[in-house]
């Protein structure tokens, strides 16, 4: 008879390190290039638009001998019942047999590995003198976003945190945000296109539908990570901004589909063509991401699997359960 450990929200947060979650999202990128990582189709459904949804994202690591799956929850009402907006588990699975290891409560890693994304997407991208960032959402994953970013440049002297629905919630979350640097400056804003013209590095990590910042906003050698436009219909930023810049996906297939590039092509302001690579190639040597200190970076990040998948190993592993599971399973 074969067991299935559990693993907490509590226990993912005692285990689980940035540090080592950057660098086994890096991993995965990487591997989904070289072929040992792959994914499978995307489930999506929406029960009311920008209001609730769900999707499941999987696929299989050859290397790890697991394949597995997230089902991920956002219910924005969820913040007025004082409920967590994002909720989910991940699965994961013997890749020989077939039969489940490990089942995993999946917000504090979904926050982890979507931040640790965002960040690597900076660190192969954008200029490294970056100091200033912004923040664009001040909502469950701006923690992370920030987080992650000052452990891959921890040289940032200014952190700026814009929220398109209240200031209030800018402020209310620069007040309380936990890993403030004793040498970075972390101030809520009001005026967008100031922020933007002054930021090195944006981050977006918002459900909107529609641009929040216009190119003419935006200086020279800006980078974005795109984080929010996981689902068909979603927008951050000018789609006039990608017709510019040197563009860069975790999964072109979903990016063209569901993320931050859909709808710029959809209005045939760029095609499928102009997306120069994926994430990993960049990673891997295989491509150029940045060319020029002038250039405007996107990194379009619509979420992979793969990416729960290798971070949901490795808290297993880090619990010490899974010489505990093979035993008790084979």
């Amino acid at each position: 008879m074969n067991s299935i450990y559990v693993l907490s929200e509590s226990d993912t947060m005692e285990l689980l390190e940035m540090e080592e979650v950057i660098e086994a999202v890096e991993n995965v990128y990487r591997e989904k290039t070289l072929g040992s990582g792959k994914l499978f189709p995307m489930v999506f459904h929406e029960f009311e638009s920008q209001v609730a949804d769900m999707d499941i994202k999987s696929g299989t690591l050859d290397d790890m001998g697991v394949y597995g799956l997230k089902l991920v929850s956002w219910f924005g009402e969820n913040r007025k019942k004082n409920l967590p907006m994002l909720s989910g588990v991940v699965m994961l699975f013997d890749r020989e047999t077939g039969i489940p290891l490990a089942l995993i409560n999946a917000e504090h890693m979904t926050g982890m590995r979507t931040g640790a994304a965002g960040a690597i997407g900076a660190r192969y991208l954008a200029r490294r003198d970056s100091q200033v960032m912004l923040m664009v959402g001040a909502g469950h994953q701006a923690t992370y976003q920030i987080r992650a970013m000052q452990t891959v440049f921890p040289a940032l002297k200014k952190v700026m945190v814009f929220d398109p629905v209240n200031m209030d919630n800018a402020s209310v979350f620069v007040d309380n945000f936990g890993y403030k640097k004793e040498n970075t400056q972390y101030i809520a804003v009001e005026n967008i296109e100031a922020a933007a013209g002054e930021a090195d590095i944006i981050v977006t990590a918002t459900p909107s539908r529609k641009p929040m910042i216009m190119k003419e906003w935006v200086k020279p050698g800006t980078h974005f990570s795109c984080m929010g436009s996981d689902m068909e219909g979603k927008q951050e930023i000018d789609p006039e901004i990608l017709a510019s810049a040197r563009l860069v996906a975790d999964d072109i297939n979903q990016s063209v589909n569901v993320g931050e590039f859909e709808k710029g092509i959809k209005e045939g302001i760029i095609s499928k063509e102009d997306i120069i690579c994926e994430i990993g190639d960049v990673i891997s040597g295989r491509e150029e991401g940045r060319e020029s200190e002038a250039d405007i970076t996107v990194f379009d990040s619509t979420g992979l699997g793969l990416q729960d998948i290798a971070v949901g190993y490795m808290a297993v592993k880090k619990a010490g359960l899974m010489d505990d599971i093979k035993k008790m399973n084979f």
